[in-house]
């Protein structure tokens, strides 16, 4: 029997918490802890949370100052005892039998991959989930080569979408980077290329809010240079691999950049170039011709 933990950061989201926790504490499978961290909310949010601790002992409630997603999920980390982890954000909400499924299927891998749709607040409509290709034993890197680029709903970076095993995060020093928007592009290819076991299953078992005010749908300078920071972090990374196929990484780590550029506003375009690391950008731009004349677009 595995014990799975299940990490919620939780900051201002009173409105939707309760159905959150509620898919937590519904599950058809008992064997869990949830680690709620909740990250300097200002709301009502802490005392939902300790009111569903005090009716439910596998609920675990930690309070710290607000440090932002990444920061609350190191917490939660930190705190982890279970053979898994699960990370669920907590305007979101799992299906009754999400824990059941990781646990009864899941069998050393360091990934356990499923798939999720996105409810979009504004139409109150679900968008259908993706159709995964069910795989087992392959690499993370095989995993992430099949995968990354495919047209998708629900983004392929996202952490919810996977169970870790925790010893494998251990191993390696998985974190996420903290006060940065995009800490999910940066986590998840590195996760793929330790990880040595991947098991996909195509079963939709998260249900991922789309808010019109939520960060990940917020536009400015910040989430820009993160984007930025994040491309020369992973090009530095996966430059110095050369043990297998880079080129889907390299593609990826290349839109980064180019998003970075297009949707930098032209007053703030000299900050933007000044941050990009034009050698390593030029490495990972090398792949397909497109890409090659956008380096050169931006660079001149």
């Amino acid at each position: 029997m595995q014990l799975l933990s299940i990490i919620v950061p939780v900051y201002n989201v009173e409105p939707y918490l309760r159905k959150c926790l509620d898919s937590i504490v519904g599950q058809s499978f008992v064997d869990w802890e949830a680690i709620c961290v909740n990250d300097g909310s200002t709301d009502n949010s802490a005392a939902i949370l300790e009111e569903y601790a005090a009716s439910d002992q596998r609920i675990k409630v930690i309070t710290q100052a607000n440090g932002g997603l990444s920061a609350a999920r190191n917490t939660g980390l930190d705190a982890a005892k279970g053979d898994y982890v699960v990370f669920v954000d907590s305007d979101d909400w799992i299906e009754t039998d999400a824990l059941e499924t990781i646990a009864s299927q899941v069998s050393g891998e360091d990934l356990f991959c499923f798939s999720g749709r996105r409810f979009l607040e504004a139409t109150n409509q679900f968008n259908p989930s993706d159709i995964l290709t069910e795989k087992s034993c392959e690499s993370g890197m095989d995993y992430y080569n099949g995968n990354a680029l495919l047209n998708r709903d629900f983004a392929f970076v996202c952490v919810v979408l996977r169970a870790y095993k925790r010893s494998f995060l251990q191993d390696h020093g998985l974190r996420f980077k903290e006060g940065i928007f995009h800490e999910d592009n940066l986590f998840t290819p590195l996760a793929c290329y330790y990880a040595k076991r991947v098991k996909v299953v195509n079963r939709c078992l998260y249900n991922y809010r789309v808010r019109a005010n939520s960060i990940t749908t917020s536009v400015d300078m910040k989430r820009l240079t993160d984007l930025m920071e994040t491309a020369n972090e992973l090009a530095a990374f996966f430059t110095a691999k050369q043990s297998f196929d880079t080129t889907v990484v390299y593609r990826a780590i290349t839109h980064h950049y180019q998003v970075a550029f297009v949707e930098t506003p032209k007053a703030e375009m000299k900050e933007m170039k000044l941050l990009c690391d034009w050698k390593l950008y030029h490495k990972v731009s090398r792949t397909k011709l497109r890409h090659r004349l956008n380096y050169l677009r931006n660079r001149l």
